[in-house]
């Protein structure tokens, strides 16, 4: 978006060329949309592109005998809408309401045509990039198209350029919502072709190979009505009752803690009986109403985190300093040495040895690793050729004699200090002094592992979260001992391996587990002193967390829970709470204080309430949540302080990607000090808020 605050719009230029369809069928005019640059800056659109759009269409209206008109995009991506950078920098609503209006106004002609139009869609779409696709009469998609979703939802706002009326018109109010509201609150998640096909977002799925000759094939038989292309008849008498049903979802879920899936609701509800037109101006006015709001901004602001410093990580020394990783050890051969075997061998294609104390472990290991290689062959993303060879990658032995050519030795043992350091001396009897020692730990000190070694200056923290393969965070901690071509060469790796990096100092539990620990602690501690289970579990609802704490301590095990708290509480007693209860739970082996019925209702546990007693509770959620938010607020400032990261943004970047803290809150910081929480402000006005 060019704004007067933002005149550098990346301009994405709408190519016009006409092409002779085969079987007769006429003259095409295909629209490119390219922003100039190459697939890693996808093309979005500010008011200079749409003008391009609108120029191209007065063209080709102009032009006599054209039988179809299709748009495309540059390769690997067709478009991912509106350009949110430049829109969190506005602070006139008015900005909003005449972009906002223009988008609707230049994409409708899309589907106001006097001949068929069609959307080839041949990799990424995503909002507004997808939204110009529906607003076409037909649409094609790749089968290896990455990325399509409508994600708005994730983002505070709502699909404001015709999506939230097009869609429930086109396929139906709930396949509309699965992709609006559903997946757009599971972590934006992403369709495949397969099922933008199933959902009927997408009419037909082609072969990359020759996807822009099949596309236009395909359209020439539509055209000249060799294929019809069918669509679901949509049951309107049921309309109402899905919309409400979603609603009850999206309660139990966020509990009210952010608007935009329930004023997307309300439009795909409104779009039953709303005409396109009415459909529009609704998305104009809620989307500006949204965006003038310092929750929406913190959300851009999260968007912007993810996108742009989650790619270039702070404080980072020089990449020509990092040394080539040929071959990867792995200390261990458990569930989280056997998921890292995989994601090494899968991502960086390079040849991984694990060891363990005997063979069984060993072998299981190595078997696991195999094993989900095949579950991947078996859904069809891998090919049997590369499926062997990933096999192949994967080894095991019980001997660390194999580490001797490595060039990046990670261990995946006990959570133990004295255990971590006896691995650590004997790996480095082995490998070469250039080959970087990692170490997985959560909460235990790097530099304390590193320093009885001869070369000490190659170890660093390396802290994945679990699954592995799922979680974008790597948490790399710098020890005290740790040089700049090591801490280059892990960066390297973590780049590699396809993880959003962020330096971390070496601190007790680094940033996600020391936050965490701290908020779920002092939740603990209200429970310790008389609140009930249930209200602390509900005081979170108004962060719209992921998960409950009680239900999240209850999947990590309590015994684990107490174990860091334990830690932590060893490293500052003063505030990290251990509870005596929450021991005593432990010791009688109780696995968590919920028990769940068929339905998914929940209950207390008897044992539970033996050990912490059943009296009236003493605090509400609310009050619950302001000690918890108070604490949070304390540890993030003594961090800054201490230097755990350089900036609130980083303590921000961990939440969203490590603890899936929902991008409206903008992690934490902006959440503290919109509520007031902060002592100071984290970060000036603008940044995660409106401009003043």
């Amino acid at each position: 978006m060019s704004t007067p605050d933002n005149p550098n719009e990346v301009v994405t230029h709408a190519r016009v060329r006409y092409i002779e369809m085969p079987l007769g069928a006429g003259t095409m005019a295909l629209i490119t949309l390219d922003n100039g640059k190459d697939h890693t800056r996808p093309s979005t659109f500010g008011p200079g592109g749409l003008a391009s759009i609108n120029t191209a269409l007065d063209e080709i209206n102009a032009q006599p005998d054209i039988a179809a008109i299709a748009v495309t995009g540059k390769p690997f991506i067709f478009a991912v809408g509106a350009d949110l950078s430049a829109m969190s920098l506005v602070n006139d609503p008015s900005i909003i309401a005449s972009f906002g209006k223009l988008g609707h106004d230049v994409m409708r002609r899309f589907g106001e045509q006097k001949v068929p139009t069609f959307a080839f869609v041949n990799g990424a779409a995503m909002g507004g990039g997808l939204e110009l696709a529906l607003h076409c009469n037909y649409r094609s998609v790749s089968a290896d198209a990455a990325a399509l979703s409508l994600p708005e939802v994730f983002l505070g706002i709502i699909p404001g350029w015709g999506g939230a009326w097009l869609l429930p018109n086109l396929v139906g109010p709930a396949n509309a919502l699965e992709v609006i509201i559903s997946n757009s609150m599971s972590q934006n998640k992403q369709m495949k072709p397969k099922d933008a096909l199933r959902l009927g977002v997408m009419d037909i799925v082609l072969e990359p190979a020759d996807f822009l000759e099949q596309s236009i094939l395909w359209a020439a038989k539509v055209v000249k009505g060799d294929i019809d292309v069918p669509r679901a008849e949509i049951d309107r008498s049921t309309w109402d009752a899905v919309v409400e049903g979603y609603r009850s979802q999206v309660d139990a879920r966020i509990h009210g803690a952010t608007r935009a899936p329930y004023i997307a609701l309300d439009l795909v509800a409104a779009a039953k009986t709303n005409t396109r037109s009415q459909g529009f101006d609704a998305e104009d006015e809620a989307l500006t109403d949204l965006v003038m709001t310092d929750a929406v901004r913190a959300s851009l602001y999260s968007f912007d985190l993810v996108q742009r410093r989650a790619k270039k990580p702070v404080g980072v020394p020089d990449k020509s300093l990092a040394r080539p990783v040929k071959k990867v050890g792995i200390v261990g051969a458990g569930l989280m040495a056997s998921q890292l075997a995989l994601l090494f061998a899968r991502q960086l294609k390079v040849p991984v040895i694990m060891t363990d104390l005997d063979q069984v472990r060993v072998e299981k290991g190595v078997a696991y690793a195999h094993g989900e290689i095949d579950k991947l062959l078996g859904k069809g993303r891998l090919s049997p050729d590369k499926a062997n060879r990933l096999k192949a990658l994967i080894t095991g032995s019980t001997s660390k004699d194999g580490f001797a050519d490595a060039d990046f030795v990670i261990e995946a043992v006990f959570e133990q200090m004295d255990v971590k350091k006896t691995v650590f001396a004997q790996v480095e009897e082995v490998v070469t002094p250039e080959c970087i020692l990692a170490t997985n730990t959560s909460s235990l000190s790097v530099s304390e592992m590193a320093k009885d070694l001869k070369y000490p200056e190659r170890v660093v923290g390396f802290h994945f979260f679990n699954p592995v393969a799922l979680m974008p965070l790597l948490e790399i901690a710098r020890a005290q001992q740790t040089d700049d071509a090591s801490l280059a060469t892990a960066f390297a790796v973590g780049k590699g391996l396809k993880k959003s990096c962020v330096l971390v100092a070496d601190a007790p539990a680094f940033v996600v587990n020391r936050l965490l620990n701290r908020f779920l602690g002092e939740i603990i501690h209200c429970v310790d002193e008389g609140a009930s289970f249930a209200d602390a579990d509900a005081a979170v609802h108004a962060l719209g967390l992921p998960m409950e704490p009680f239900v999240l301590v209850q999947m990590v095990g309590p015994a684990v829970a107490q174990h860091v708290a334990q830690t932590l509480n060893g490293h500052y007693p003063e505030r990290f709470h251990v509870s005596e209860k929450m021991g005593e739970l432990v010791s009688q082996g109780i696995p968590g204080v919920w028990q769940w019925d068929d339905k998914g209702n929940k209950t207390l546990d008897p044992r539970v309430a033996t050990i912490f007693g059943d009296s009236p509770s003493t605090m509400t959620p609310d009050q619950i949540l302001n000690r918890a938010l108070i604490a949070v607020e304390e540890e993030a400032r003594i961090m800054l302080d201490e230097g755990v990261v350089s900036e609130p943004q980083d303590i921000d970047l961990c939440m969203i990607l490590g603890a899936g803290w929902p991008f409206w809150l903008g992690g934490i910081t902006p959440y503290l000090d919109r509520s007031g929480i902060s002592k100071t402000p984290f970060l000036a006005r603008g940044i995660a808020s409106v401009p003043a």
